[in-house]
């Protein structure tokens, strides 16, 4: 079973991959610090003549081991980084290969991106586009943050976000958008055990219809 989930940043999408990867026992891959890991990697070359070429380079050379350091890849300015080299065509084609081989072993597996419904896995099982308002996701990752001791500037933040959103979304080597055949589910006012029980609902219903046809 391979299971695709999408949406912006601090929508809740990663925790409820993680979850439902617990919860149906299959591997997971937070396809995002693979731009995050590619990002930090070049973060000398960032806004720099030299950075589509570093970019690339660094995407086609990477490989798992440089997605352990986690609370390194998840700052937000690494974040920043990431969105900047996604748009980038020749990195999203180094990196496809590394997600499709993720998602396509035995038994399955939950991916959760930007694009994985559209582009990496349009055939995935099933797929939830996750999304909550700006507001709630600045809050989030300003929490998250902070809970690492980071001093931070939620007006900055704020924007930061609505920025990445625009840029992700009119990436023209990108998908990121709701497949047509995702289910929409909003976390906005859903905490986390809410939103991981309408997850697993969304996911054993269309599984459900699935075997029946």
């Amino acid at each position: 079973m391979i299971i695709a989930v999408d949406g912006p940043a601090a929508s809740g999408k990663g925790t409820l991959a993680v979850g439902l990867a617990k919860h149906y026992q299959l591997p997971h891959l937070d396809t995002g610090l693979l731009y995050r890991a590619v990002g930090l990697a070049i973060a000398d070359q960032i806004d720099t003549p030299e950075m589509e070429a570093a970019a690339i380079a660094a995407a086609k050379n990477l490989d798992v081991g440089h997605l352990g350091d986690v609370i390194a890849l998840t700052t937000a300015e690494v974040g920043v980084f990431a969105s900047k080299i996604a748009v980038i065509g020749a990195v999203r084609q180094a990196l496809f290969d590394f997600q499709r081989d993720f998602a396509q072993q035995p038994g399955g597996a939950v991916l959760d991106g930007r694009d994985i419904g559209t582009n990496i896995c349009p055939d995935a099982d099933v797929k939830l586009f996750i999304q909550a308002d700006s507001k709630a996701r600045m809050e989030r990752r300003a929490r998250q943050l902070e809970a690492r001791g980071e001093s931070v500037d939620r007006y900055a933040l704020f924007h930061q976000i609505e920025q990445r959103d625009a840029r992700d979304m009119q990436n023209p080597n990108g998908g990121f958008y709701k497949a047509q055949d995702a289910h929409l589910l909003d976390t906005t006012l859903l905490g986390i055990e809410a939103a991981l029980r309408a997850a697993v609902a969304i996911v054993d219903e269309a599984m459900a219809l699935k075997a029946e046809r």
